[in-house]
């Protein structure tokens, strides 16, 4: 299958000139990045917190730096939900990435639980202050904001509601970080995107690119989304 999906990518009519990051699972790496088209990067989908010791099974940076893997997830709300990340430990991951070298997809969400109630704002402040507490240098950390209710559920928030949460974040990147870091930080969307809502996602101000799930394994889908907008960063 990955074979399929590696030619598919390659062989996609872009036109946008977007950058576009392929996230695999870590069995495919190499595979992947020695085979994609150079004009794509490659990232790997979670790292561990340690350059090295026992244990066993996880990936380091460091070894990602070795197949020559520029960028990493952290944070996905599935490493916290099944795998109970805590803010802490996804910071913990986002600082030792950012200091090999790798840039970082920080994702945040809220869930369908704390959508009802009305804290959107809440959780994701919570979470970005995880990230920021880190960071020393914002320049290749991209935040992904990723409404948990939307992801893989055939739920999309509406454009005006994606545009709503990164307007929020960006001006908390003003008032708690720099006005510079809250202009130049990319701000993608994830949840749903699809072929056939991502010329409306892309049009909002705020919304810099997309975090692509499912629509992602079908290149033609993938191809429209990644040419929804001429000056978008689509991951």
């Amino acid at each position: 299958m990955v074979l399929d999906l590696v030619k598919g990518l390659n062989d996609a009519k872009t036109t946008s000139g977007a950058e576009v990051v392929v996230a695999t699972p870590s069995v495919y790496l190499d595979h992947v990045h020695q085979q994609l088209r150079k004009d794509y990067s490659v990232a790997a989908q979670n790292i561990y917190t340690e350059p090295k010791g026992a244990f066993t099974g996880e990936v380091s940076t460091e070894m990602l730096k070795d197949l020559g893997i520029r960028w990493t997830l952290v944070g996905h709300s599935e490493r916290r939900a099944l795998f109970n990340e805590t803010d802490a430990v996804v910071a913990k991951k986002t600082a030792r990435a950012l200091e090999t070298g790798l840039g970082v997809i920080g994702c945040l969400g809220e869930t369908l639980a704390e959508f009802d109630a009305g804290h959107t704002e809440q959780v994701v402040s919570r979470q970005l202050k995880a990230y920021a507490d880190v960071l020393k240098d914002w320049t290749h950390f991209v935040i992904a904001y990723e409404p948990v209710w939307a992801i893989g559920t055939g739920k999309t928030a509406t454009p005006e509601r994606a545009q709503e949460v990164h307007a929020f974040l960006r001006k908390w990147l003003a008032a708690n970080v720099s006005a510079e870091v809250a202009a130049t930080t990319r701000i993608l969307y994830g949840g749903s995107v699809t072929a056939a809502n991502c010329d409306a996602l892309a049009k909002q101000a705020d919304v810099d690119g997309f975090l692509v799930g499912g629509a992602s394994l079908k290149a033609a889908d993938f191809a429209a989304i990644i040419n929804s907008g001429s000056h978008k960063t689509h991951l």
